[in-house]
């Protein structure tokens, strides 16, 4: 599987949001992250672009 329906909803605090995965999507093989992970989210035009951030220390 390489797409699925996710949600995004305010967090707990009134300036965050959560965006869900669904689980079939993160134990696809093709999933490139394991959780916890942090990532970096880049906005282009009207797509949110997720990479692994590598300014985190491992």
């Amino acid at each position: 599987m390489r797409d699925a329906i996710g949600k995004l909803v305010d967090g707990p605090k009134s300036r965050t949001g959560i965006l869900y995965i669904p689980s079939n999507l993160m134990i696809d093989s093709a999933f490139p992250f394991q959780a916890p992970t942090q990532v970096k989210i880049t906005i282009e035009g009207d797509k949110l672009i997720v990479t692994k951030d590598e300014t985190t220390k491992k």
